[in-house]
């Protein structure tokens, strides 16, 4: 794959977990190394997981809970390390993976698109410039000056979408956060996606709705028992899907 359409590399992916405990790994685990061995209650979420994604590929990620799905995004994220292997990103990423990602519960509303936007690099005349359709799409008009903190689960969905959607980073990952929205808003959502990968953007989608993938995705990831079982056109990796969990 030529270097230059590369989005996303993925070589010999593993992460480990441990049951019963918040967090992956200790602070003495970050300088432990390969030779440290799993203790009890370890196992691993994924692992020896490899595959590249071109600049404008719509990816499907498939799989029953607790394949990983959601670990893999992550990692590609940036907001975890792999154990073994390693992800290269070749552009910037805009998340949309966890309800309160990056958002602080005491500011307001309109704080937090500033600071949200900042960080993914928008610079404040565009934050000004944009600002009007970050809330507007949100629906948020009438809590601009509310904490954060106060929205519903819908709210802080469709201000999450809104401010990600607006983010000009090559590459969008949206997992199942947003099956909390009402229908009429992912319907909204929906069609800003549309526009997105009409723009040549990258797409990374978790979802358990086989109509949803089939309308977005041309290749499909299938993850099970924490490895890549096929890696398809979305229609082949969602029959084998389909046939392994009849």
């Amino acid at each position: 794959m030529d270097q230059e359409r590369t989005a996303i590399e993925v070589d010999g992916l593993g992460v480990r977990f441990r049951l019963g405990r918040r967090g992956r790994r200790s602070f003495k685990d970050l300088f432990a190394g390969k030779k440290r061995r799993n203790r009890p209650g370890e196992f691993w979420a994924l692992r020896n997981v490899s595959f590249r994604v071109s600049h404008g590929e719509a990816i499907g990620v498939v799989g029953r809970n607790g394949q990983g799905k959601s670990t893999l995004l992550k990692l590609v994220a940036g907001v975890m390390l792999p154990d073994e292997g390693q992800v290269r990103v070749h552009g910037g990423v805009a998340p949309l993976i966890e309800l309160t990602g990056g958002f602080v519960g005491d500011l307001t509303v309109r704080e937090n698109v500033r600071l949200t936007a900042g960080l993914h690099g928008m610079g404040r005349a565009e934050v000004s410039a944009r600002y009007d359709d970050i809330i507007d799409f949100a629906e948020l008009e009438k809590f601009q000056d509310t904490p954060y903190k106060h929205l519903s689960n819908g709210m802080k969905v469709r201000l999450a979408f809104s401010v990600v959607s607006q983010l000009e980073e090559p590459i969008l990952l949206v997992d199942e956060v947003l099956a909390v929205g009402d229908k009429a808003f992912r319907d909204k959502c929906y069609r800003r996606i549309d526009e997105l990968l009409a723009e040549g953007r990258t797409l990374f989608f978790v979802s358990h709705n086989e109509k949803d993938l089939r309308r977005f995705c041309t290749r499909g990831l299938y993850l099970d028992k924490g490895g890549l079982v096929l890696d398809a056109s979305i229609g082949d990796v969602l029959d084998r899907y389909n046939a392994d969990n009849s």
